[in-house]
C-alpha cells in the first residue's frame, strides 16, 4: 500500500513540476508585443543606432544586432549593462524596462526568429 501511495506522490510531484514550468515554456512562444517592440525601437534609435546603424543595419564596425538569436538575450542584457570592449556600460543609462525594449526590437527585426 505504501508503494502505491509514493508512487501517487510522485506522480503528483512530477505533474505540480511541469506545471510550474508550463507558463515559462507558454511565455517564450508568446507572439510578439508590439507596443513592446515600438518602445524599442525608440530607446534603440536613442540610444543604440549611433554605433550600431540605422534600422539595426550596421556599418561593419560594430556588432551586427540582427545576428543575436534568442539564445544571446543573457549575454546581450550583461553587455549593454556592464560594456564590453568599444561599447560603454548603460546600466546607469537604461533601465531594466528599456533594456527589455530594445532587446524586443532586436528580436523582431533579426535574422533567426
Amino acid at each position: 500500500m505504501m508503494q502505491r501511495v509514493g508512487g501517487w506522490a510522485g506522480v503528483a510531484i512530477g505533474l505540480g513540476g511541469v506545471l510550474l514550468l508550463a507558463p515559462m515554456a507558454c511565455a517564450q512562444d508568446a507572439p510578439p508585443d508590439k507596443a513592446k517592440i515600438d518602445a524599442g525601437e525608440t530607446v534603440y534609435s536613442t540610444y543604440c543606432a549611433v554605433c550600431h546603424g540605422d534600422n539595426l543595419v550596421s556599418t561593419g564596425q560594430f556588432p551586427n544586432l540582427r545576428r543575436l538569436t534568442a539564445k544571446d538575450r543573457e549575454k546581450f542584457e550583461t553587455t549593454v549593462r556592464n560594456g564590453r570592449n568599444q561599447m560603454p556600460p548603460w546600466k546607469d543609462v537604461l533601465s531594466d524596462a528599456q533594456i527589455e525594449q530594445a532587446w524586443s526590437y532586436i528580436r523582431a527585426n533579426a535574422y533567426e526568429k
